[in-house]
């Protein structure tokens, strides 16, 4: 049964998400502060990705963006892509740069990167030393200018990237932790006695 197979929980449980909706996270991983129960109760998660994202943003530096973030989710902020590139890219973050995998699929679909080039870009970002930075903008625009990505428009997702990047997060260490936080939740909504 489940409680013997982590993988079994099923992903989609209506109780875990009413749990961590009503910020009842005492105990679980990552979501127990009460800045972080104020935002579960504002942005009321029910699915993994929502806790992947929160996950990524309640830390120094994206902190900032959060409220933007819950208002887009709930319809109150129109979400709105730059170039239609990017929303399959940004669609699951209310077209936010939430992940450092993001700035690496974005620099790939608007300016043609390989993967390895999209990676040292990340690097660089991470790092801001302006003069690997300016080489990095140069070939990003020019790689859009090449596929035909309006300048203004490319300068512009330039920017937000650039912005973006002191505090981007990992999207996959982000899900991990909240697959981790999402089965304890499970046990904790389901079956208390095992979680305690």
């Amino acid at each position: 049964g489940t409680l013997t197979d982590p993988a079994a929980i099923p992903i989609d449980d209506a109780r875990t998400y009413e749990m961590f909706t009503a910020g009842k996270t005492s105990g679980l991983f990552q979501f127990e502060s009460d800045g972080m129960r104020d935002i579960l109760k504002r942005f009321k998660p029910d699915r993994l990705d929502h806790l992947t994202a929160l996950n990524a943003l309640y830390r120094p530096g994206p902190m900032q963006m959060i409220d933007d973030f819950i208002k887009r989710r709930h319809g109150q902020t129109r979400v709105v892509y730059e170039h239609p590139a990017l929303e399959p890219i940004l669609k699951e973050t209310y077209g936010v740069m939430v992940y450092q995998e993001q700035v690496m699929q974005i620099a790939s679909a608007l300016a043609g990167f390989t993967l390895g080039e999209a990676d040292i870009l990340r690097k660089a970002m991470g790092k801001k030393k302006a003069e690997v930075m300016a080489a990095q903008m140069d070939k990003f625009l020019k790689g859009c200018a090449t596929r035909s990505v309006n300048d203004k428009k490319a300068r512009k997702v330039w920017d937000h990237m650039e912005q973006f990047a002191g505090y981007g997060f990992n999207k996959s260490h982000s899900a991990a932790y909240a697959w981790l936080a999402y089965q304890t939740a499970y046990l904790k909504a389901n079956h208390a006695a095992y979680f305690l």
